[in-house]
């Protein structure tokens, strides 16, 4: 009875299990946590070393001759190549192609024949005029044979009466019958006119059945082929062609583009202009304003220019893309003693000029790092600067690059179109 009052006495070697389990447990927590900063610090040291290694990325560009001094720009745009004459050719009547005489790049003539349309209704309907005209000019001829008859007749009944034999009476039907066949005759012959005016008609019926270039140019769009139906007019449902083809009259290409109305006072007609086709950038065109429209655009703000080239060739093409620079004036000679401007010895894009407390300079490229050089820049061209000191034609700058380079890093060149 007294073992069964003893209360139960505690398991320490189990306590003493738990304890050893949280010990080891607390020591991987410690050796985790500072772990931590060491592979933090490892990170950081081997980004540090990469970029350290990691050349940065430029553009270079050579430094360019002034060249001979010309005008400078007044102002720069952007247009496109429009001729002043270009026609969608459609027929006059509507009608099935029959005959296709022309394709895309086709150069034509004038009055040169394009295409010929289903013309055997109105073919017929020529015969049938000319059937009516010749039926008119037959009954003339009958009616010419019985007034000879009749006048014959007038005269015997005129000389009958006269000699007291014949009657009034024969007399005023003899005389009655010429008068008719001279109004028969008369008619029959406006008859005729009627039919050959009708027949006129018909025969441009027939005409506008081919169709000819108006005038001398280049086929740029081919818009009906043999077997569709075309009309001067949209038919409706999409299955009738309102033209045959579009003709562009090379030679009057010329160049259309938008100036902001802000600047429109530097335009004025007849001044020169330097035209470079998007296509062949290399070899601009010398042209001259032709006309400013005397209008404004009230939406976009800007005055249309239209501006003709001095001389074309077979690169100008419409709508092709063109950027123009309308030159200013030569300006008037300075007087003897007059200070000069010093001349550009070289010119550089604007890009590639760094300032620094007043100070203008630009990064040369040589051996594969760079060089911090002090310039001194003058008047602009376009999106260049003209250089006055400090470079020379030839050499290799930075245009295009961090704003953290520094003296002597080597950098990594990319082409410029990139």
């Amino acid at each position: 009875m007294a073992s069964q009052l003893e209360s139960p006495k505690p398991d320490l070697g189990s306590l003493r299990i738990r304890e050893d389990q949280r010990s080891k447990s607390a020591t991987r927590k410690r050796i985790l946590f500072a772990s931590v900063p060491v592979i933090l610090f490892g990170v950081i040291v081997g980004g540090a070393f990469a970029l350290r290694n990691h050349a940065p990325v430029v553009q270079v560009a050579t430094v360019a001759d002034a060249g001979p001094v010309g005008p400078e720009t007044a102002l720069n745009a952007s247009g496109y190549i429009t001729p002043r004459r270009r026609a969608t050719i459609a027929a006059k009547i509507t009608g099935r192609v029959t005959a296709v005489f022309f394709d895309e790049g086709t150069r034509v003539k004038e009055a040169q024949l394009l295409a010929t349309l289903d013309d055997s209704d109105y073919k017929r309907a020529l015969d049938s005029t000319k059937a009516d005209r010749d039926s008119a000019e037959a009954a003339i001829v009958d009616f010419e044979v019985q007034l000879r008859n009749a006048e014959i007749e007038l005269k015997r009944a005129q000389q009958l009466y006269d000699k007291g034999i014949g009657t009034q009476e024969a007399l005023d039907n003899a005389s009655t019958t010429a008068a008719s066949l001279r109004a028969k005759i008369a008619l029959a012959k406006q008859q005729v006119a009627a039919s050959e005016a009708r027949i006129a008609e018909a025969q441009q019926a027939v005409d506008n059945c081919t169709i000819r270039a108006p005038f001398a140019g280049v086929v740029v769009s081919k818009d009906a082929q043999v077997g569709e139906m075309v009309s001067p007019v949209s038919a409706g449902g999409g299955f009738t062609r309102t033209g045959i083809a579009t003709i562009v009259d090379m030679n009057s290409n010329e160049i259309e583009v938008d100036v902001n109305e802000a600047f429109i006072a530097r335009v004025k007609e007849g001044q020169a202009v330097k035209a470079t086709l998007d296509a062949f950038p290399n070899a601009p065109y010398d042209a001259k304003v032709r006309t400013v429209i005397p209008t404004a655009d009230r939406h976009k703000a800007t005055v249309k220019v239209r501006i003709s080239f001095l001389k074309l060739d077979d690169k100008i093409l419409p709508d092709m893309g063109v950027k123009v620079a309308f030159l200013e004036e030569a300006k008037p000679t300075a007087k003897k003693g007059a200070p000069k401007n010093p001349e550009a010895i070289a010119y550089i894009p604007k890009s590639a000029v760094r300032s620094d407390s007043g100070a203008t300079y630009v990064y040369l490229f040589k051996d594969s790092k760079i060089e911090h050089r002090a310039i001194s820049i003058g008047a602009e061209r376009g999106t260049d600067v003209g250089v006055l000191a400090g470079l020379k034609p030839g050499d290799s700058i930075v245009v295009k690059g961090p704003d953290s380079l520094r003296e002597g890093e080597r950098v990594e060149i990319v082409p410029t179109s990139q």
